[in-house]
C-alpha cells in the first residue's frame, strides 16, 4: 500500500510540470543571415585619397530568441516574445531581447503589448519589393534613415523614422475584413533627469499606420512623429514622415513600390524637406530559381540652405543652393530557394550619387560627395 502512494505522488509531480506547460507554448525562432560582398567604395570628387574598397562580412537581421503564449479563457491569451541579435561573424553582438521584445495581451478586442519593437510607420512599409531592409542590398537608410534600436530622446535618433523604438506602447487593432490598424507611442522616461524648463523635455516618438492584405494586394499608410528631436537652448523642434506602400501578386511576378515623404524643424527658422521612392519586381522564374530587381531614388534636401535632417550616421547631405543632393541605388540578384527556409543569392549592386550627394551602401562607412558605391553580394540564409 505504501508502495502504491509513493508512484502516485511521484506520478503527480512529474505531471505537474506537464500540466503548466499545457496552459502555454514556448517556440524558439530565429534568422541567420550573412553576405560576404566586394565593394567599391567610390574616389571624392574633388581628388585626393582614395577610400579603402573592401571585401566584408555582413549579417544584418540576424536573430534568436523564444516567444510564448497562454489561453486564458473567453478568447484572450497572454504572450511575449524576447529576440537578440545574433551576429555569427563575432564582430557586433548586442544585449539580451535587443530586438524586438515585449509583452501583450490580445483577444477579440485587438493586440494591446509594451516593450521594444518595430513601430507602426517600419511595419506598414511593404513596398520594398527586391530589396531588402539593411546590408549591401539595403535601402531603409536612404529611404527613411535607420532603422536599428533607438532609445527615447537618443542624440542619434533624428532623421531616424523607421525604427525599433524602446520604451514603447502598442496597440494593433482586430482585423477587418484585411485592414489592421496599429497605433504605437513612447513613455518619456529621459524627463526623469530634466527640468520642465529643458527644451528637449517629454520627448515622444509617435507613430500610427494603417495595413490592408487581401489576395493579391497589400497596401501599407504609415505616418510617424519625432518630438523635440532637435533642440539647442530654447528651441526644440519636432519631424514627421509619412508613406505610402504597395505590393500586387500578378502571377509569378511581384510587384511593389513605395513613396516617402520627410519634414524636419532642424533649427529656429530652419527647415528640411526631402521626398523618396522606390520600385522593385520579384520575378519567381521556374522551381527554386528567383530573379529581384530594385530601384531607389533619394531626392534633393530642400529647404534653408545650410540646414542638415538628421544626426550622426541617419544624417542627410545639407540643403545646397545648387541642388543634386541625392542619389539613385540600382540592384538585381538571382536568388536560388534550396528549401522552404533556406535560400542563397548573388547579385549587383550600384549606388550614384548627385554632385552633392553623399550617401552610400549599408554597410560603408566613408560618404564622398558625388561618389559611385559598387560591389557583388553573394548571400545565404536560414529560418527557423
Amino acid at each position: 500500500m505504501q508502495k502504491k502512494l509513493i508512484a502516485v505522488a511521484v506520478a503527480g509531480a512529474l505531471a505537474a510540470p506537464a500540466a503548466a506547460l499545457a496552459q502555454s507554448t514556448v517556440q524558439v525562432f530565429g534568422n541567420m543571415y550573412m553576405e560576404y560582398g566586394f565593394l567599391s567604395q567610390g574616389a571624392p570628387a574633388a581628388g585626393g585619397v582614395s577610400p579603402a574598397n573592401p571585401d566584408f562580412l555582413q549579417s544584418p537581421g540576424s536573430e534568436i530568441g523564444f516567444r510564448g503564449e497562454e489561453k486564458l479563457g473567453g478568447g484572450m491569451a497572454a504572450w511575449f516574445q524576447c529576440a537578440s541579435t545574433a551576429d555569427i561573424r563575432g564582430q557586433g553582438p548586442q544585449g539580451f531581447c535587443s530586438r524586438n521584445s515585449a509583452i501583450g495581451l490580445k483577444g477579440s478586442f485587438g493586440n494591446f503589448f509594451v516593450g521594444l519593437w518595430d513601430n507602426p510607420y517600419k511595419r506598414s512599409a511593404l513596398g520594398k519589393t527586391g530589396a531588402r531592409a539593411t546590408g549591401a542590398f539595403g535601402v531603409d537608410h536612404l529611404l527613411t534613415g535607420g532603422p536599428g534600436t533607438l532609445q527615447v530622446g537618443q542624440a542619434t535618433g533624428a532623421g531616424a523614422f523607421q525604427r525599433r523604438q524602446a520604451n514603447s506602447i502598442n496597440y494593433d487593432t482586430p482585423n477587418f475584413g484585411g485592414f489592421v490598424g496599429m497605433f504605437s507611442v513612447t513613455s518619456t522616461n529621459p524627463s526623469t533627469g530634466l527640468l520642465s524648463t529643458a527644451a528637449n523635455a517629454k520627448q515622444r516618438h509617435v507613430s500610427a499606420a494603417g495595413v490592408y492584405r487581401q489576395g493579391p494586394v497589400a497596401v501599407g499608410v504609415g505616418w510617424v512623429e519625432n518630438k523635440k528631436a532637435y533642440f539647442a537652448g530654447p528651441f526644440s523642434g519636432d519631424e514627421d514622415s509619412w508613406h505610402i506602400n504597395a505590393s500586387y501578386q500578378l502571377g509569378s511576378v511581384k510587384l511593389g513600390g513605395g513613396y516617402y515623404k520627410l519634414d524636419s524643424n532642424v533649427a529656429a527658422g530652419a527647415n528640411v524637406k526631402v521626398n523618396n521612392y522606390h520600385l522593385g519586381a520579384e520575378w519567381k522564374v521556374a522551381g527554386p530559381h528567383n530573379v529581384h530587381f530594385g530601384y531607389t531614388r533619394v531626392g534633393d534636401t530642400k529647404g534653408t540652405v545650410g540646414a542638415v535632417m538628421g544626426a550622426g550616421g541617419n544624417a542627410r547631405p545639407a540643403v545646397n543652393a545648387a541642388g543634386n543632393t541625392g542619389a539613385k541605388l540600382m540592384q538585381v540578384k538571382y536568388v536560388h530557394d534550396l528549401s522552404k527556409r533556406t535560400f542563397t543569392s548573388v547579385g549587383y549592386t550600384h549606388l550614384k550619387n548627385d554632385t552633392n550627394g553623399s550617401y552610400n551602401l549599408g554597410g560603408l562607412g566613408l560618404s564622398n560627395a558625388g561618389s559611385k558605391n559598387k560591389g557583388v553580394v553573394v548571400n545565404i540564409g536560414h529560418r527557423f
